[in-house]
């Protein structure tokens, strides 16, 4: 069973998924770059994903050192 997106009754309305999917990540982009929080609701809990990814960078750059 497959199931289709449906379709927005205006057409305005048809790119605003993909808009909004850009603006996120280049949020996300940008918070890594300037090593400031992004925060997104995960599971109930709020989670900062720029954080989780520096976390991971710096044990690798301590291991090259």
């Amino acid at each position: 069973m497959s199931r289709r997106p449906k379709m927005p009754i205006n057409g305005e309305l048809v790119g605003i998924d993909a808009a909004l999917r850009r603006a996120a990540k280049a949020a996300h982009l940008l918070a890594r770059k300037t090593k400031t929080p992004c925060y997104i609701w995960k599971d109930g809990q709020i989670v900062d994903i720029a954080g989780r990814q520096k976390t991971s960078a710096k044990s690798g750059q301590a291991s090259d050192k």
